[in-house]
């Protein structure tokens, strides 16, 4: 939509996690850091816990795009599982056919599986995402998987990548003899106003064809405040922020804008309402809220606590003295949601007006090469010099009128007693 207005080759702000597109933050540079260290040294568990949105599968994807030919991954998104579920999903994922077998027998064609992999020389790793999900009894039926060793190493390596009440559940009593064989855990904590503002002109960047578009420090420092640094949350504001300068045919992104996108997309439900900062001069009130960061070590920790901030008002300066008010909660007001439907509509119908006006340009500067080129042939044609007469005739070098009679012309005027 807005790709060729913006000069971009893509959308920098997709939802779907492109390992391209990673911005290697301190949080993320040392979880990767962390995980490479974990997959490298062959260690027990390694556990990668964030936020919703925080970047964890973008991360893990870049890990596994640059694995070496020696590494046969096994990866589980849907984790709704019981424990025989889970090891059938294992064995499906690395080609085994389960069905129809018992837990004994499973359990016996995957270690044969795992021994014929070390013997080729490969390591075995089993990635499962979304793994808060698992119940307490599947998380224990992982820890006997990793029982399959060699007498010097393991024939198996697991990493987990979960929401933080993994780490919740990783704390339960039932789980300790798993909770010791955990020799990598890291937490990703959000971006911080520095990084939101370096993360959104990165992905510019990395999309641009031409002179990068650029977001400046006031609309990167209100994006910063309302998502709290989740870069899935970053991403929904800036894709809208496009979209509505597109719309809008502005070159530049500015802090009016932001403001209006974050109006728009608070009433449309987009973002959760209630959940609003204050917007002041000559900065933002609101900050996002402070995180433990991991230590240098890689052992696991507990899980840090989140400060809940009260919700606060988005003030902007306006005309009036006493400024505008917008707060998700009571803003708009009941009877202004048709506006706002209707300025949506107006907004997405001059959109698709604006496509419609570049088609019929393309098709007008098609016709009209089009004809341009018919008229240079045509000209081209009219240009050439007419044939020679035959070889051995003297029509070569008479005049051009008599070439053009030809012999019966020169009869006839012979017959009539005119000169040549």
């Amino acid at each position: 939509m807005y790709e060729r207005f913006y000069q971009l080759r893509e959308r920098p702000f997709a939802l779907s996690p492109d390992p391209e597109y990673l911005y290697p933050s301190r949080v993320h540079q040392e979880a990767l850091d962390y995980l490479r260290y974990g997959l490298e040294s062959h260690a027990g568990f390694v556990v990668i816990t964030g936020e919703i949105g925080s970047g964890k599968t973008t991360l893990l994807q870049t890990v596994l795009r640059n694995l070496d030919s020696h590494t046969t991954v096994g990866r589980i998104v849907n984790t709704m599982l019981d424990p025989r579920e889970l090891l059938e999903t294992i064995m499906l994922d690395f080609g085994l056919e389960p069905s129809g077998k018992s837990k004994p027998v499973l359990l016996r064609d995957l270690a044969q599986y795992l021994v014929d992999q070390r013997l080729a020389g490969r390591m075995v790793l089993i990635v499962i995402d979304e793994a808060q999900n698992l119940s307490l009894a599947a998380l224990e039926e992982l820890r006997m998987l990793s029982n399959m060793e060699t007498e010097k190493s393991k024939l198996l390596q697991i990493v987990l990548v979960g929401q933080p009440n993994l780490r919740d559940k990783l704390g339960a009593p039932e789980l300790e003899q798993l909770r010791q064989r955990i020799t990598v855990s890291y937490h990703l904590a959000p971006l911080d106003e520095d990084e939101t503002a370096n993360y959104i002109n990165h992905r510019l960047r990395r999309a641009a064809t031409g002179a990068p578009l650029e977001f400046p420090a006031e609309a990167t420092t209100l994006i910063h405040a309302r998502s709290r640094g989740v870069p899935r949350v970053i991403n929904i504001i800036c894709d809208a922020a496009l979209v509505f300068g597109y719309a809008e045919e502005r070159s530049q992104i500015d802090r009016g804008l932001i403001v209006d996108v974050l109006a728009e997309l608070e009433t449309t439900g987009v973002l959760p309402g209630g959940q609003t900062v204050q917007i002041g001069e000559p900065a933002v009130a609101a900050a996002a809220p402070k995180v433990d960061q991991p230590t240098s070590t890689p052992v696991l920790a507990p899980a840090p606590a989140v400060a809940v901030a009260a919700p606060v008002h988005i003030v902007v300066p306006a005309a009036a003295p006493q400024g505008r008010l917008l707060d998700a909660r009571n803003w708009p007001p009941a009877p202004a949601r048709p506006a706002a439907v209707a300025t949506d509509d107006a907004r997405h119908a001059a959109i698709e007006q604006r496509e419609q006006t570049l088609h019929q340009r393309e098709r007008e500067l098609a016709e009209q090469r089009r004809v341009l080129a018919e008229e240079y042939r045509l000209l081209r044609q009219q240009r050439q010099p007419v044939a020679q007469a035959p070889t051995g005739t003297s029509g070569r070098n008479e005049p051009f009128s008599q070439r053009r009679e030809g012999f019966w012309g020169r009869v006839k005027r012979l017959m009539l007693g005119t000169s040549a």
